[in-house]
């Protein structure tokens, strides 16, 4: 039996009246329906924690080769995870309002355009990364690509309340990936990197799904903020700030963390615990709005771009606060 999206793809109308496009569009409309396709927003976040762990691995500017291999192919890697996501979820997409216009939703592409698509820009982007960089690195991104296409949405999503937890660490490859493009080997400052960044993802994801609680019921996938209150949702997050922060400052005493980082890790991350402790006392009183808790939503991108910045500035201001030997400065 042909599905809605099929139908879409023929050009009839769907039940929400949208109509296909998919055989008219024009170029331009075209390239960017497979651009949306990647999530550009997610991407772009992905990238921010790259760039700045490779300048750290390094120590300065690594060669540009090995830049522009590992953003490029690290963007995607980004890019094909996301459009199988599409892929996967077009049954539920098309039931949430937040996902609405994705364009397997809308007919501009079809399931198999964006299937193809995804297995292309997959396979590219490990090319680039094992030709460019090294096979470390391109063997990362290859787990990084299951993780996210096999583990959470395939696996995870549709299962627990818990899977933006362990779905997220697909969203904590990029550093690693980063790290191995610059020194061949994964050492404890990028897994601490990893961990930020594990730790960052429910702080950060959790407020959305508050907002987009009726979107998730509707589509029957149990986000956290789908299936618990405001009060327990974010009694969750307070804790994984609290943890994103302390797991922030371990790289002082591994030796590599200078004044810059440092003072920017403990002034944002303070700002980013007291925001959620504030939205933690407010989602104490009865009357509160789930729409609020995109405060600290945008807060928590904020305060992960700081830190990166912070990171990149590093080391090229002062030494190491708790330098240790064999560690370079």
């Amino acid at each position: 039996m042909p599905s809605t999206l099929d139908a879409q793809s023929a050009g009839t109308t769907t039940p929400s009246g949208v109509r296909s496009e998919t055989r008219k569009l024009g170029f331009g409309r075209k390239a960017a329906a497979y651009v949306a396709l990647t999530k550009p927003r997610v991407m772009e976040l992905l990238l921010v924690t790259t760039l700045p762990t490779m300048i750290f691995a390094q120590r300065g500017f690594p060669d540009l080769l090995t830049m522009v291999a590992t953003m490029v192919g690290g963007a995607l890697a980004a890019g094909s995870s996301a459009a199988f996501n599409c892929y996967i979820d077009r049954d539920i997409d098309k039931v949430m309002k937040r996902t609405e216009n994705r364009p397997l939703v809308t007919g501009e592409l079809t399931p198999r355009e964006a299937l193809v698509f995804s297995w292309t820009i997959g396979v590219v982007s490990i090319l680039i990364l094992g030709l460019g960089t090294n096979l470390l690195a391109a063997g990362l991104g290859v787990a990084a690509i299951f993780f996210y296409v096999v583990v959470y949405s395939l696996v995870l999503k549709r299962r627990t309340e818990q899977n933006i937890v362990w779905g997220g660490i697909a969203g904590c490859f990029p550093v690693l990936i980063a790290w191995a493009a610059v020194r061949g080997t994964v050492e404890w400052p990028a897994i601490v990197l990893f961990l930020i960044i594990f730790l960052w993802t429910p702080p950060h994801y959790w407020p959305l799904s508050l907002k987009y609680k009726k979107d998730y019921q509707q589509a029957e996938v149990p986000m956290l903020g789908a299936v618990a209150s405001a009060r327990v949702v974010s009694s969750q997050v307070v804790l994984y700030a609290w943890a994103t922060v302390a797991c922030s400052l371990l790289l002082v005493p591994l030796g590599w963390a200078g004044i810059v980082y440092t003072a920017v890790a403990v002034v944002a991350g303070g700002w980013f615990v007291y925001e959620c402790h504030v939205l933690y006392a407010r989602a104490q009183r009865p009357d509160y709005d789930d729409k609020k808790a995109m405060k600290v939503f945008h807060l928590s991108i904020t305060y992960l771009t700081l830190v990166f910045v912070a990171l990149a500035v590093d080391p090229f201001v002062g030494e190491p606060l708790m330098p240790v030997p064999g560690i370079p400065a």
